[in-house]
């Protein structure tokens, strides 16, 4: 969910209304399944990251200090609103914030302050996000140590880099299997907070994979994140991009999860 949650139904311009309720559906359609949801706040007002996908169209990366109040009072809407319900499984505080631009102090303050706000209404998890960029995966388990019921989330994309493109497929599939591999059991075995594979795809950085390679790409996925201890998400369950569409994919024999 993106910020202007906190204000529905009448966000401010350009943001529409209606978060609010799509929100309260997902959670009747899970809990009648039987399933669980994790709200990630995937969106803070000046972003964290720059990228369209943190609600901000000009590029500009500009949330800190200053923003730390304002940001903590959505996730106090949010634990407040669904902290009750059966269906919560977790409350990611903020989803990838790029080093250096969102500094270790300031996350450090405001992920202290978001945890207190989660725990005034829930025992549910809380989830913080590493940083993308130049930073240590491990560098927020100190902070970690002091709060109960937590998970540190990252995410794996053979993407975004020409280094994945000049690579082979053969080679894309062994860096999960090495590196990948050797990354993870780093963190699970650091004895810190539950680890989280929030995100990864099918898709790689190669334009000339067969069915087969895409499935031994998401094969040796499968099988490096599902020690995670916090388990893994697929991005998405649902997109206009084949590969990037973990129903596709299923339905097309790309993924089997049995």
């Amino acid at each position: 969910v993106g910020w202007w949650i906190a204000q529905d139904p009448n966000p401010p311009r350009p943001f529409v209304g209606g978060s609010s309720r799509a929100l309260d559906n997902a959670f009747t359609w899970a809990e009648k399944y039987g399933m669980k949801v994790i709200i990630d706040l995937h969106a803070v007002k000046d972003s964290q990251n720059g990228n369209d996908h943190s609600g901000t169209r000009d590029g500009f990366q500009e949330w800190g200090d200053s923003n730390i109040g304002e940001t903590v009072a959505v996730i106090e809407y949010l634990a407040a609103r669904y902290g009750g319900r059966l269906g919560l499984a977790a409350i990611e505080l903020m989803n990838e914030p790029l080093a250096p631009g969102a500094t270790f102090d300031a996350l450090a303050k405001y992920y202290r302050a978001g945890y207190d706000a989660v725990r005034k209404h829930t025992d549910a998890y809380v989830i913080l996000s590493a940083r993308l960029g130049p930073a240590d995966p491990q560098e927020f388990f100190s902070l970690a140590s002091s709060m109960n019921r937590v998970g540190i989330d990252v995410h794996n994309y053979n993407l975004f880099s020409d280094m994945f493109s000049s690579m082979s497929v053969q080679q894309n599939i062994d860096y999960i299997y090495n590196q990948r591999a050797s990354d993870l059991g780093r963190l699970i075995s650091a004895n810190g907070p539950r680890v989280f594979v929030g995100e990864w795809t099918g898709e790689f950085g190669r334009n000339d994979a067969s069915m087969e390679d895409y499935k031994r790409f998401a094969r040796a996925q499968l099988d490096v994140y599902g020690p995670a201890t916090f388990g893994w998400a697929y991005w998405t369950y649902k997109c206009v991009y084949n590969h990037w569409s973990l129903k596709w994919m299923i339905e097309n024999n790309y993924i089997n999860l049995n």
